[in-house]
């Protein structure tokens, strides 16, 4: 077997943390070529139903002259719109009242969960397992957040891991800052990026009653959450300043919450070290976790896809790691994958640039 399985329970509460090791001599096991060249798939047996966000390096793009943009002006005019009431928003934030404030920011924490959380760790890789209070949970904060609904999400992210770096990536890095952060929302998704995500796997998803419940609703509960909520609660319940609540806790707080994601895609893949693998693209940047909550580490996130807490080193400046565990002290998150120490030694050494080492 390409890695062993060690099942450790905890004393204080009935969960499980699944622990991935590496195999021994360095890597080099039943047939060690294969698993030199992509040791990605040491997780695969403690995920029997998930292969598709496993980097394929054998996909490359082809030869020729890129299709032509075509740009979509829907997207790009109410993007606009939306940073313009955000800008606005910013000058208004000392005329709004502290209750706004503290309302904008819970609702921004609780959205960016449901990314990270929900539409990112749980259901995109499938790396704990989660109850259906908590699943209920994390749909409702995805809706909140308005970054299309968990199935589109997830089927994007996963081939952003499986093709990284080629057109078939939906926000390929290698194009630029712009195109990464936002730009590839402002146009035509390239053909390989169609192709290539249609064929992926998402039975998974298909399968779970909850993701297509809120896929066939998606628009209704878009509407509700991420904008008639957040701008009547601060007016009906305190007495803001209608205004102030459409700007600040509506437009100023999605603004954020979207650039705080964004930035993963485009900072965290230019900016930072490359401590886990070096041939790849993503590094580790820590104002990107800041703001998004723990999703800043992301070199050892391509490098291990599988693990839940998506960092080394567990709660540190990783916010969604530590509401996970406590969702398993509650016994409602379970069976977290974590990659042993072996495995993140063994990777440093062979792929790492020399940067830092494991701790």
């Amino acid at each position: 077997m390409p890695a062993h399985i060690l099942q450790e329970m905890s004393g204080s509460y009935s969960t499980t943390t699944t622990t991935i090791t590496a195999p021994p001599s360095g890597g080099q096991q039943n047939g060690g070529e294969k698993l030199e060249k992509n040791p990605h798939h040491w997780g695969a047996d403690v995920r029997p139903e998930m292969k598709d966000d496993i980097y394929d390096p054998s996909y490359q793009d082809e030869e020729g002259p890129p299709p032509k943009l075509e740009y979509v002006w829907r997207n790009i005019i109410l993007m606009a719109l939306l940073h313009l009431g955000a800008l606005y928003g910013i000058t208004l934030v000392p005329s709004c009242k502290l209750y706004t404030c503290l309302f904008a920011y819970l609702y921004y924490v609780i959205s960016a969960l449901g990314i990270t959380a929900g539409a990112h760790r749980l259901w995109s890789h499938r790396t704990y397992k989660a109850r259906l209070p908590l699943r209920l949970f994390l749909i409702i904060a995805n809706t909140m957040a308005f970054q299309n609904d968990v199935y589109e999400w997830a089927r994007d992210h996963r081939a952003h891991h499986k093709f990284s770096e080629t057109h078939a990536d939906p926000h390929n890095s290698r194009r630029g800052f712009f195109f990464s952060h936002v730009g590839w929302l402002l146009v035509r998704k390239h053909p390989a990026v169609k192709e290539k995500g249609g064929k992926l796997d998402m039975s998974d998803l298909k399968a779970e009653k909850l993701v297509m419940f809120q896929r066939r609703y998606y628009k209704l509960g878009l509407l509700l959450m991420c904008f008639i909520l957040p701008t009547l609660v601060p007016w009906y319940f305190w007495g803001e300043a209608f205004v102030n609540s459409l700007c600040v806790s509506t437009f100023l707080r999605y603004a954020v919450v979207l650039n705080a994601t964004w930035l993963v895609n485009s900072a965290a893949h230019l900016y930072g070290y490359r401590p886990y693998d070096k041939n790849i693209s993503s590094r580790e940047n820590i104002l990107v976790s800041m703001g998004a909550v723990g999703e800043g580490f992301h070199n050892y996130h391509h490098a291990f896809p599988y693990d839940y807490s998506a960092s080394e080193y567990r709660w540190h400046i990783n916010f969604t790691t530590f509401f996970i565990d406590c969702m398993a002290a509650l016994g409602l998150a379970y069976d977290r994958k974590k990659v042993s120490k072996a495995a993140v030694l063994a990777r440093i050494k062979r792929t790492g640039d020399g940067s830092c080492k494991s701790g």
